[in-house]
Parts: structure tokens; C-alpha cells; sequence
């Protein structure tokens, strides 16, 4: 069983009025510091849509090495024009996972803080299919553009993992 961070971060943090907008991650680690501390095991999991007999569940896990809420500059995502998401390559798909999160061509660019989680991974379960090239952040072996093996330091918005069950 585990238990979702995002679930936890229902109430906002006021903002003054000059600070950068909190987002869902930021308001988690404040309000909620405690769930992330070092050496706390986490999960990272993308698919599962469509039910009982619907897509596989692929999963990194790991353990929290620190949690931090910082500022940051939310520039324009990268674009490929004439293509939506699901048409993207795995190369034009890593450059937008890269620069996430981001705001949309017709958004003007922000701070915004984000609640970011550093975790050493321990275990994973990537898809293999082409046709997930551009579904997540997981393939092949790879956390987007970087191989897993045990050990490796990789950074997450807190509100994209949850805790492992004890």
C-alpha cells in the first residue's frame, strides 16, 4: 500500500502577493516536510490507464536523499510544430521532459516554486515497446535520458512519487 503525497497537499501556503506562485510540489514539502525525509523510500509510476485490463504499471523506486523547495524560471516549452505529444519522437519528447515543467507558447514565462525531491534509485520496471517511446519519463532502461543502475541520483517533483508502504 502506498500513500499519495499530492492527496496530502489539499490545503495552499498564502503567498505574498510578490512571492512566485507555490506549486502542488512546493505546497507538499511545505506543509508536509516530514513525508520526504532522507532515507524515506519512494515510488515513481507512470501508465496503468484504462482499468482492470488496461496498460501495464512501470515504476522506479527509490530513497529520498533531501527534499527542497526552490525557485523557478518557467520558460516556454519546446515545441515541434504541426505534431501533438503522442506524435512526438523520443528525442523531441526527451527535450520537453527535460524542460518541464514549462508553460505553454501563450502563457507569459514565471517563477514558480517547486518542491523537488532528489531519491537514489534502487529498483525499476521500464516499458520496451516502440510505441511507448513517448508516453513517460521511463524507457528502455532509461530515466529519460539517463540509464538506471542502482545508486543513481536522479530529481522529481515531490508530488509526482509516493511513499512505499512500511
Amino acid at each position: 500500500m502506498k500513500i499519495s503525497l499530492l492527496c496530502l497537499a489539499l490545503l495552499a501556503t498564502p503567498a505574498l502577493a510578490d512571492d512566485p506562485a507555490l506549486r502542488p510540489s512546493a505546497r507538499l514539502l511545505f506543509k508536509y516536510p516530514e513525508m520526504l525525509h532522507s532515507g524515506r523510500c519512494v515510488i515513481y509510476e507512470e501508465g496503468g490507464a484504462g482499468g482492470i485490463l488496461g496498460e501495464p504499471r512501470y515504476s522506479l523506486k527509490g530513497q529520498v536523499v533531501t527534499a527542497e523547495v526552490r525557485t523557478r524560471h518557467l520558460a516556454h516549452c519546446p515545441l515541434v510544430p504541426g505534431k501533438n505529444l503522442e506524435q512526438y519522437t523520443r528525442e523531441e519528447f526527451i527535450r520537453q521532459a527535460l524542460a518541464y515543467p514549462c508553460v505553454a507558447a501563450d502563457v507569459p514565462e514565471r517563477d514558480e516554486q517547486i518542491g523537488m525531491v532528489r531519491l537514489r534509485v534502487s529498483e525499476w520496471e521500464t516499458p520496451h515497446e516502440r510505441k511507448t517511446a513517448n508516453a513517460g519519463r521511463l524507457y528502455r532502461g532509461m530515466f529519460i535520458d539517463r540509464s538506471l543502475k542502482e545508486g543513481l541520483e536522479i530529481e522529481l517533483e515531490a508530488d509526482l512519487l509516493s511513499v512505499c508502504a512500511d
